[in-house]
């Protein structure tokens, strides 16, 4: 074994590289600080995307359709950099000091974004209310800001929720239970931070300034880093398992130079090197990671763990021309997980209607709360889905799952992938709220000639069900593709998987806005206002509602092909003392 393991006080090794004695660490007494961290990260992001397309819209003059645009290219990309962060993390620093170091670049953003929009010169200049001006420069630096603030999110995203889900341990079979829950009330606390963001942070951006608006959460994202390492003395660290790139290029690699060689009949003939992967260990070669038992299927890549008299050069394996069984498995784990992943970016798409669509649809409806003066800002209404989520996670965990426990005898209620396609069923409803809320509102425009008037008599209220709708639905399939991803995944491609989890989301905002551009070049032909004008009210959104319900109708027929045929990661040795 490597000298730099850590070994228990029986001599065997954790794979988490922990001491054997883990009452002081762990479980939920670390938790809290790891959930502090999430919500008040979520509070510092959602207090951004929240109001942004409003903030692209009315301070950097946008028009609807490039705004839309703008809002989806960086949220796409606040999902795709987890794919940088997650393989630092796997690869070289962990997830400890990953979060570390993109906390202090988000921080950072998040500073410069405060001054973007606060400080004389930098923000745009304004000759009154929505009426607004930014010079090249002022939009570059807000740009700046945002992008730093993605690159930060990407260190954070994909190492939280798997770092949390590892302070229980699977070879205890009580901890292995609460990790379930655990996803549950990660997503929770995602939310309360949103519910804060949605709400007072949306206000105070749209009735006291967007200096206040934007620097309340840069505070919070100071708070949530404290909260962080305020538990590091609870925390159980995995060990980095090195790059996990390079271990799937050289299964490959392997294969491509071993094409003509037999697979034995008996798979206990494949490479296993002593004293990790052998019958009696459940440690794998890989550092920080359990071995993987072989499986069936994709059994051409098998060819890489056959060994072959040139696979050795002086004594020692050539890692390009050998690889372990483990070492296969992981690259099979991440090929199973690929079609799933492409389903979740249809979901996504829909989900980014609620920072996009849903606030320019809203924002022409009637705002006014009661008698009162108060106007309801259309981009506090995805406060609506955050409540939604908040209702249905405790009625998940503590009504539904035993409900369905009775009936389907799985210990979850429901297996990860029966409660992702659940959440795709749902989210279509979603949809079609929306687009016979849109197709009200067009035909009272056109019945009495409103198409001129700000603010359509409809209270914005009407926009509850769409929302909550979509809330129901991230319960369902959200919270099953974290845990999904983090089950299915190897030991020391954990963030590496959660990332591939994020990047179907950033998907999800690149599709919405190539539809956008799609729909927008075809529909305004010939001069015609489009279905996404600057005035809505001679535009037909509806028409793209409808297009997402079919496209989620036949992402979750996909959904349920591929499902079925999904072979479930084999559970590796846990028994050994």
């Amino acid at each position: 074994m490597a000298e730099d393991d850590t070994y228990t006080k029986d001599g065997t090794v954790d794979y988490r590289g922990n001491p054997a004695d883990k009452t002081k660490t762990g479980t939920w007494k670390a938790c809290p600080y790891i959930l502090g961290n999430e919500c008040c990260e979520r509070l510092a992001y959602y207090g951004i995307s929240s109001n942004l397309v409003l903030y692209f819209k009315k301070r950097l003059h946008q028009q609807s359709a490039t705004a839309s645009k703008n809002v989806a290219n960086w949220s796409g990309t606040c999902s795709i950099t987890p794919l940088i962060g997650a393989f630092l993390a796997d690869a070289y620093l962990g997830r400890y000091w990953t979060i570390f170091c993109f906390s202090i670049v988000y921080v950072i953003g998040m500073t410069l974004l405060t001054v973007s929009a606060s400080v004389p010169g930098l923000k745009p200049t304004c000759y009154g209310e929505d009426n607004c001006d930014a010079t090249d420069t002022q939009a570059a630096v807000c740009f700046l800001a945002l992008y730093l603030i993605a690159l930060g999110t990407g260190g954070i995203k994909p190492c939280v929720s798997s770092y949390g889900a590892e302070q229980f341990d699977d070879t205890n079979e009580v901890e292995k239970k609460h990790k379930g829950s655990f996803f549950n009330w990660f997503y929770f606390s995602i939310n309360i931070g949103s519910l804060v963001a949605s709400s007072v942070l949306v206000w105070i951006q749209d009735n006291v300034g967007w200096g206040w608006g934007f620097g309340i959460p840069a505070v919070a994202m100071g708070i949530a880093v404290l909260s962080f390492f305020s538990g590091t003395r609870l925390y159980r660290n995995q060990k980095p398992g090195g790059s996990p790139l390079t271990r799937i290029c050289q299964v490959i690699v392997a294969c491509v130079r071993k094409c003509k060689v037999e697979v034995p009949d008996d798979k206990s003939l494949l490479y296993k090197p002593l004293l990790y992967e052998t019958a009696d260990a459940a440690e794998s070669a890989i550092k920080g990671s359990r071995k993987l038992d072989h499986t069936k299927d994709l059994t051409f890549f098998d060819k890489a763990a056959v060994e072959v008299q040139t696979d050795h050069v002086k004594d020692s394996k050539d890692p390009w021309r050998l690889c372990t069984v483990t070492q296969v498995e992981e690259l099979k784990a991440i090929i199973r997980l690929l079609p799933i992943w492409v389903t979740g970016i249809i979901f996504a798409t829909v989900y980014n209607q609620m920072s996009t669509l849903f606030v320019l649809q809203g924002d022409t409806m009637d705002r006014q709360f009661g008698s009162s003066s108060f106007k309801i800002s259309s981009a506090s209404m995805p406060v609506v889905d955050t409540i939604s989520v908040i209702f249905w996670v405790p009625v998940y965990d503590r009504i539904i799952v035993p409900l369905a426990r009775k009936f389907t005898g799985h210990k979850n209620g429901f297996t990860q992938l029966q409660r992702i396609g659940i959440g795709l069923f749902i989210s279509i409803f979603s949809m079609l709220s929306a687009g016979i809320l849109e197709l009200v509102r067009l035909r009272m425009v056109r019945r009495h000639n409103y198409y001129e008037l700000e603010s359509i008599p409809i209270p914005i209220f009407w926009q509850f069900p769409q929302y909550f709708i979509i809330g129901c639905a991230e319960v369902f399939t959200f919270i099953g593709q974290l845990e999904f991803f983090y089950e299915q995944a190897p030991d020391a491609m954990r963030s590496l998987c959660s990332a591939i989890q994020l990047t179907s989301v950033a998907l999800g905002s690149y599709l919405s806005s190539l539809l956008v551009t799609i729909v927008t070049t075809v529909s305004t032909r010939h001069g015609k206002p489009g279905w996404i004008p600057d005035n809505l009210n001679y535009g037909h959104i509806d028409y793209f509602f409808w297009l997402l319900a079919v496209l989620s109708v036949l992402n979750l027929g996909a959904f349920l092909f591929i499902a079925k045929w999904y072979t479930y990661k084999r559970p590796v040795r846990t028994d050994l003392k």
